[in-house]
């Protein structure tokens, strides 16, 4: 494929209003979306905002929904479309925009605030910290996340309901709530936070935030399943239930 002349159709505007721009723009063997997006700002759109670091695929700044899928703009190649079609650009849905291709995502850090990070039981010093190579194997996986946002994107609890996100930290979250839950010296009850405080429950496991990943991550087989496993076990299991009561009782007399 050698050069050729592409069309774009690039949303524009802020918080207000705004709507989709035409643009032809030259295109380049080897080039991804974000190329053509600092193609553009060089040619004919110096004003167009657009969020961008690393253009790897590691630092999750450029994400965007491209021809209406969440992806990350330095990772999409313009190979995958035809000299004809019309690739249209647009902020993550979401999240509020703040000019052109810029959205809003302080959502996000704000649930990260919302999870207690990780409490080691009493008594036990850094230094003393041990693990079996299994468990920490497990959610070795939800450590690749590059805090993109795509899977919280594409989640439809927040992506079609705006009232939820008060009370739903998202599939990112909820993912670091199970990586937590998952490690044999957390002291913190992960479980009960997911169901009563982060909205596990809201989830129906329609795997929208495993297929947008662009690190692969497993995030409803691998955290949010086993989660909610792990979740109505306790809650429901009557053997589970009756154990736990006896080790509680147990545990009072002592």
């Amino acid at each position: 494929m050698g050069s050729y002349q592409a069309s774009f159709r690039v949303w524009r505007g802020d918080d207000e209003s705004g709507a989709l721009q035409d643009y032809t723009v030259e295109v380049n063997e080897g080039e991804v979306i974000l190329d053509i997006i600092h193609r553009l700002q060089a040619t004919q759109a110096p004003d167009l905002a657009v969020r961008w670091n690393c253009k790897a695929g590691k630092c999750g700044s450029c994400s965007a929904e491209i021809n209406g899928r969440p992806r990350l703009m330095c990772m999409t190649r313009m190979s995958t479309f035809t000299e004809d079609e019309v690739i249209t650009v647009t902020p993550m849905r979401t999240f509020p925009v703040i000019r052109d291709l810029v959205t809003d995502v302080s959502f996000n850090y704000e649930k990260a605030r919302e999870i207690p990070s990780f409490a080691p039981p009493e008594g036990v010093a850094p230094g003393e910290y041990r693990m079996q190579q299994v468990d920490v194997e497990r959610s070795q996986e939800f450590r690749k996340c590059i805090e993109c946002f795509l899977c919280q994107n594409t989640c439809h609890v927040v992506r079609d309901h705006e009232e939820n996100k008060k009370s739903f930290a998202g599939p990112r979250f909820l993912m670091r709530v199970a990586e937590l839950d998952m490690h044999p010296l957390d002291a913190k009850d992960r479980q009960k936070a997911a169901q009563e405080e982060h909205g596990l429950g809201f989830c129906n496991i329609t795997k929208c935030c495993t297929e947008v990943c662009p690190e692969g991550i497993h995030i409803t087989d691998n955290a949010l399943i086993p989660m909610k496993e792990r979740v109505v076990d306790r809650k429901y299991d009557p053997v589970v239930w009756l154990g736990n009561k006896l080790f509680k009782r147990s545990g009072s007399k002592s």
